[in-house]
């Protein structure tokens, strides 16, 4: 799901002036419920890019690269879930799956292959506490921190993994907060 931050699309850009007003900025974001907004994953604010970026020499990572990262990581989730048996819960109408990816993990799940360090610990603690993040956006923070680890190759949550799965959260500071 994407969406701009205002009605004329220009909140927060650097190059243009936003014309909204706050209650109009309000109005706007309010169309997108709290409860919505928590089943997302990953909020991000894509700024616009300068052209001199796009003219730069900079390299970035390449296709291939990032192609091989996930590619690992998927196949470290799949031995992790595989090893465990992990499997998603079934309802009356349907069995119950095996899981593959991060993304799967139901709460119990999350508890098992997400531990924390006290450092990490302490860290999403106080991003819940100020942000007054939900119980759901917990368990989102923690899935795609886990992911974070898995492209990174760690074996564990590290400290910089909770605090990037944070910053993914942007929508639920600016905006909905």
């Amino acid at each position: 799901m994407a969406t701009q931050g205002c009605p004329c699309g220009y909140f927060n850009d650097k190059s243009r002036e936003c014309m909204c007003t706050p209650p109009m900025i309000q109005r706007y974001v309010s169309k997108v419920s709290g409860p919505l907004l928590d089943r997302i994953d990953i909020h991000i604010e894509v700024p616009a890019v300068q052209y001199k970026e796009l003219r730069g020499g900079a390299s970035a990572e390449g296709s291939a690269e990032i192609r091989t990262r996930v590619l690992a990581a998927r196949s470290r989730q799949h031995a992790r879930f595989s090893e465990a048996g992990a499997r998603s819960q079934g309802t009356a109408r349907t069995h119950a799956k095996p899981i593959f990816s991060n993304s799967q993990m139901n709460t119990q799940q999350i508890r098992t292959f997400c531990e924390l360090s006290s450092d990490a610990e302490r860290l999403l603690e106080r991003a819940m506490q100020q942000q007054g993040l939900s119980a759901r956006a917990h368990d989102r923070i923690l899935k795609v921190s886990r992911t974070i680890a898995d492209l990174a190759g760690a074996e564990d949550i590290a400290v910089s993994h909770i605090a990037e799965a944070i910053q993914y959260r942007t929508l639920d500071r600016s905006y909905w907060a």
